[in-house]
């Protein structure tokens, strides 16, 4: 069996999509799959090119087995929608050039959460007469509403108009949360063609390590209780009250919150932490793949954090079940949900209010007293790890796409 997968990031880019769609590959390779990923060149969150690599209209290249097409696209930072929009566009139309070329395929799956990469699978999967799996991984364009890109117009509602022509158009819809399975169903799309299949965590990567003394005292970070928010920096994220919990935590020296990664918020946030004064915030920016368990390793806390919005009531970020790795005590700042329901119910960390910096500023120190809850929370989140394994996920969509085939 031949899938063709398109999706706009990969790795090397180290986002959630990316690490999501190789570790699914690299396992469907392993398992005698022929697998070819078409996306774009390396250059997320920032918009610059990554080491060794070009914006050519067609380059191949063999990763662990993957055969990946690389296409030409426009490239800016991941900040502006009107650019950004520019750049999922000339994806849409480049991955569905180079799709024409691509021989036997068997199936053709388009992963989201913009919706331009999923209409060139569909597109491909008409001229190529193959199933069209459509992989949601977020309500789009509601979201866009939500972080204040755009607001309700004629653009938006063409926009809802794609959306609900490409879930009738799917063979399969693969959802990361049962909230956005819900949605669907209650919008009228079919239930027994939509399967949930979350997010996970590599555990040959991921896995409980002491701090890493290096990066540790590099950083500054000895003898400090570390709350840890590792990922991307954006519109939805919210980290404005992160830095007000902070502002909070003053006459606290020994608590630190490190931050990791890039995003729209990035520099902005940077920029406020250093007209407050706050010594108590380490910003880090986006690290390699391969360095990011040492990265971990640095946290007492991990902070799961989002905009106080209902909409995200229905995701769960990827960073939880790194934490469960990691075996990482999370506090969980979202609007109560899938995310608050699947950590508390595996016991492995604490749920606050989303948008109260008193709120979050209680739970760290409650945490930070409390070595013996904080060690309880850190067990049961490494156990709850087994539950969402790469090697089980993998296996589950695996399945789903067999199946499509053999209809």
């Amino acid at each position: 069996m031949h899938v063709l997968f398109l999706t706009d990031n990969f790795p090397p880019e180290g986002n959630a999509p990316a690490s999501r769609t190789y570790e699914h590959c690299v396992r469907w390779v392993r398992a005698g799959i022929r697998v070819t990923v078409i996306t774009g060149a390396p250059n997320f969150p920032e918009g610059v090119l990554f080491e060794g690599y070009r914006n050519r209209w067609y380059a191949r290249e063999s990763m662990d087995g993957i055969d990946v097409v690389r296409v030409k696209t426009y490239i800016t930072a991941n900040e502006g929608f009107a650019r950004r929009t520019l750049d999922y566009l000339s994806f849409m139309v480049s991955s569905f050039l180079a799709g024409l070329f691509q021989r036997r395929v068997d199936v053709v799956i388009g992963t989201s959460p913009q919706f331009f990469t999923v209409c060139s699978a569909w597109m491909l999967s008409i001229c190529r007469r193959r199933p069209f799996v459509f992989e949601l991984r977020d309500l789009w364009p509601a979201s866009i509403k939500v972080v204040g890109a755009m607001r309700e117009s004629r653009s938006i509602r063409a926009l809802e108009r794609l959306e609900a022509f490409l879930y009738r158009r799917a063979d399969a819809i693969v959802s990361v949360t049962g909230a956005f399975r819900d949605e669907l169903v209650r919008r009228g799309v079919p239930q027994d063609k939509i399967v949930v299949v979350p997010n996970g965590v590599d555990l040959s990567r991921y896995s409980p390590r002491p701090r890493d003394a290096g990066l540790s005292s590099r950083l500054g970070l000895d003898g400090k209780f570390v709350v840890g928010y590792i990922g991307t920096q954006g519109l939805a994220h919210g980290l404005e009250n992160v830095l007000d919990a902070a502002v909070a935590l003053r006459d606290a020296p020994d608590i630190v919150f490190l931050l990791v990664g890039s995003g729209a918020r990035h520099e902005a946030l940077k920029t406020l932490a250093v007209r407050r004064r706050l010594d108590n915030v380490v910003f880090l920016p986006r690290q390699d793949k391969a360095d990011m368990p040492a990265v971990w390793s640095l946290c007492d806390v991990s902070l799961i954090h989002l905009k106080d919005d209902p909409l995200f009531a229905s995701v769960i970020p990827s960073k939880i079940f790194e934490s469960m790795g990691m075996g990482l005590p999370m506090i969980v700042a979202v609007p109560a949900g899938e995310a608050t329901a699947l950590v508390e119910s595996a016991n492995a960390g604490v749920s606050v209010l989303p948008g109260c910096a008193d709120a979050l500023a209680k739970a760290i120190v409650s945490l930070r007293n409390d070595d013996p809850r904080r060690r309880q929370l850190a067990a049961s989140s490494a156990e709850s790890a087994g539950d969402y394994t790469r090697d089980r996920q993998a296996g589950r969509l695996l399945g789903v796409i067999q199946d499509i085939v053999k209809k």
